[in-house]
């Protein structure tokens, strides 16, 4: 692979909480322009990578190298401070839904431009015209987000009462407004029914294609996994599995046995289906 294009490396990541080995021993690259997705039963460490990115957590070992913004190469991510990632180009969507519950979806939307707030404190007491012109270009930003996502009808809409399924979009309307260079999105299709789900993924090649977005994706639901990534990487109880496309990690007989038990038992179920349809 070429080094440039790389725009995240994680190598040998490994994390213990008291005696419990969360991670352990996991390398991976993230090309620029792709969706790499993480997949594997509950408690496979998937969402631990992300909090690992995310500077949620330090790991025990190993580290992750992440391309500037700058082009200045590659930056030990490891060694950021949490609230550096954001200004680094690195958004985020969570698996419970963290927005301001009493707050429009507008002004949620707004609060992701905080990281390229150019204004003084002074200078919006007395709403100067560069503050004036900063409001501008964030509300554009904005509103071509809420274009792209169709939340026009809920633009003046307080997230409180506004439907489950809405408020998943809601939030990944607000990673977006931060102008990701890479988007995690933790189980974007958790509490969505199909429709929403294929919302979904609509969106997720919508912001690769036309915004240009790397997407690093945790997901359950194999049948979007397989619409939208380019590679996937099987985790089980914290270590890799298997890696490749779609079609080839499902075919892994680790990754079967890991979801579905033994590959006798795989066996067994699938005598037990054709019976039935007899």
């Amino acid at each position: 692979m070429n080094p440039e294009e790389v725009l995240l490396s994680a190598r040998n990541l490994s994390v213990r909480f008291g005696g419990v080995l969360a991670v352990n021993n996991v390398s991976f690259d993230v090309r620029r322009g792709e969706v790499f997705t993480l997949i594997g039963p509950n408690g496979a460490g998937k969402t631990t990578v992300f909090n690992l990115i995310s500077r949620i957590y330090t790991p025990t070992t190993g580290s992750i190298d992440y391309a500037a913004p700058n082009g200045g190469g590659m930056l030990r991510l490891t060694e950021q401070a949490p609230h550096q990632i954001a200004r680094l180009g690195i958004a985020r969507t969570f698996q419970n839904i963290e927005l301001f519950e009493h707050a429009t979806v507008l002004q949620n939307l707004l609060i992701g431009r905080h990281t390229h707030r150019r204004t003084g404190l002074w200078s919006e007491i007395f709403f100067t015209g560069k503050t004036r012109a900063a409001e501008i270009e964030a509300r554009e930003k904005v509103e071509r987000v809420i274009d792209l996502l169709d939340l026009q009808h809920h633009r003046e809409s307080m997230v409180a009462g506004l439907p489950y399924g809405v408020r998943k979009v809601v939030e990944l309307a607000r990673a977006l407004c931060t102008e990701p260079k890479l988007l995690l999105l933790d189980e974007p299709s958790s509490g969505l029914n199909v429709e929403e789900t294929e919302d979904m993924a609509f969106w997720i090649a919508d912001i690769k294609e036309e915004l240009g977005i790397t997407v690093l994706m945790v997901e359950h639901d194999m049948s979007l996994v397989s619409k939208v990534s380019d590679r996937v990487l099987a985790m089980s109880m914290g270590a890799e599995l298997a890696s490749g496309t779609p079609a080839e990690v499902q075919r892994d007989p680790g990754v079967i046995e890991a979801y579905l038990g033994s590959m006798d038992d795989v066996s067994n179920l699938r005598r037990e289906s054709r019976k039935e349809v007899a």
